[in-house]
C-alpha cells in the first residue's frame, strides 16, 4: 500500500515529492509500471514510465530503469517526483570562455561539468541558461523554447567546442548543415589500451542498451547508423593507454565513448561505458595509476569545430587545446 506519510498526489507540487509503494501478494509478477500506474492514479503511466527511465525509482536502494520490472510480494517501491522544471529557462549569469561571436553566431568552449540545456535532474544552471543572460531577451525561444540556440550537444561530463544560433535563420541554416554532415568535428580521448589499426574506422548502429536504459549500445538490429574514423596519437604508459583523435561521420548519442568501448578501448573515467577499469589500472606501471584513477569524467575534449558561415558562407575554423585536467592526465600517463 502507499505509504500514509507520503500522502495521496493529486497534482506534481513546487516541491520533490517520494511515494512509497508495497507490491502485495496478488501483484506478484506485475509489471512496475502498471502496478504505480494504479496506486498513483494522478500520474499517467507514460510520465511514470519517463520517470523510471530516468532514474527516479528504487528498491531496497537499488535504481529500477526499466518499466517492465516484474514485482515480489513485500517488495517496497520508492519513486521520486522531482520538482517540474519551468516551461521557459531563466537567465543566469555563468561565464561562457567564447571564441568568437557575432550577431548570427556564438563559439565557446563548454567546460566540463556543464549540462548544454535544462532536463528533468538539471533544471537550471545549464549552458541555455548562460546564453539567455549572455545574448539578452532576443535569444529566448530560437529553434524552441526549451533549448533555444542549441543545433547540437555534448555530453555533460564532455569539455570542448560547440556553436549556438542567435537567429532563426542561423539556427536552420547550422541545422541542416549538422544534418548533412557537413561540419568537421575532431575530438581527443584518452582511452584504455591501444587500439589496432592505429588508423581505422568504426561502423555500429548506435540505439539504446536493451540491458540498461540510461546507456546507449551498438546494435545487431534497430538503432540508428553510424562511423567513427580514428588514429592514435601518442600511445602512452607503453601501450596501456593511447592518446585518440576521432573524427565523427555521423552524430549519435554518445558516439565516441559507444563505438571506442565496443572496440575494447574505453575511454579512461567514463562512469558508463569503463567497466573493468580495475583490471587496466593494474596493467599500469605504479607510478601511473593515481592519476587515472582520480579522474572521474570520461576523458574527451571536443578540439576541432568547423563550419559554413550561415549568413556569409565563410568557412570558419576553431581548435581548443583540452582543459588542464585532461592535459595533467595525459602527462601523467607519457
Amino acid at each position: 500500500m502507499n505509504n500514509p506519510t507520503a500522502g495521496t498526489p493529486t497534482a506534481e507540487t513546487a516541491a520533490p515529492r517520494r511515494y512509497d509503494v508495497t507490491a502485495e501478494a496478488a501483484d506478484a509478477g506485475a509489471r512496475i509500471d502498471r502496478l504505480l500506474a494504479a496506486r498513483l492514479p494522478a500520474l499517467s503511466r507514460s510520465r511514470i514510465k519517463a520517470l523510471i527511465e530516468q532514474g527516479c525509482l528504487s528498491v531496497g536502494g537499488a535504481t529500477i530503469v526499466e518499466p517492465s520490472y516484474r514485482v515480489k510480494p513485500g517488495q517496497t517501491f520508492a519513486i521520486i517526483v522531482p520538482e517540474p522544471a519551468p516551461a521557459t529557462p531563466q537567465a543566469q549569469a555563468i561565464p561562457l570562455d567564447v571564441l568568437y561571436e557575432d550577431e548570427s553566431l556564438v563559439v565557446l568552449d563548454k567546460p566540463a561539468g556543464l549540462v548544454v540545456h535544462p532536463a528533468p535532474g538539471n533544471p537550471d544552471r545549464t549552458l541555455v541558461n548562460a546564453l539567455l543572460a549572455h545574448c539578452g531577451p532576443d535569444f529566448a525561444g530560437i529553434g524552441g523554447v526549451r533549448r533555444p540556440g542549441i543545433v547540437h550537444r555534448l555530453d555533460k561530463d564532455t569539455s570542448g567546442l560547440m556553436v549556438v544560433a542567435k537567429t532563426e535563420a542561423a539556427y536552420h541554416a547550422l541545422a541542416a548543415q549538422f544534418a548533412a554532415r557537413d561540419v568537421e568535428r575532431a575530438y581527443l580521448a584518452i582511452v584504455w589500451g591501444a587500439p589496432e589499426p592505429a588508423v581505422g574506422e568504426i561502423s555500429g548502429n548506435i540505439g539504446r542498451s536493451p540491458r540498461n536504459r540510461k546507456k546507449m549500445a551498438v546494435l545487431r538490429h534497430g538503432g540508428r547508423p553510424a562511423r567513427t574514423r580514428y588514429r592514435v596519437v601518442q600511445r602512452l604508459a607503453d601501450g596501456a593507454a593511447s592518446l585518440v583523435e576521432c573524427r565523427l561521420l555521423s552524430g549519435r548519442t554518445h558516439q565516441i565513448r559507444v563505438h571506442m568501448a565496443a572496440r575494447g578501448h574505453p575511454l579512461i573515467g567514463d562512469p558508463l561505458y569503463g567497466g573493468g577499469s580495475r583490471a587496466r589500472l593494474a596493467r599500469l606501471p605504479a607510478g601511473k595509476r593515481a592519476a587515472a584513477a582520480a579522474f572521474r569524467r570520461q576523458a574527451l575534449h571536443a578540439a576541432t569545430l568547423g563550419f559554413r558561415h550561415p549568413q556569409t558562407g565563410e568557412l570558419l575554423r576553431f581548435n581548443r587545446e583540452p582543459p588542464p585536467d585532461f592535459k595533467a592526465l595525459k602527462l601523467s600517463l607519457e
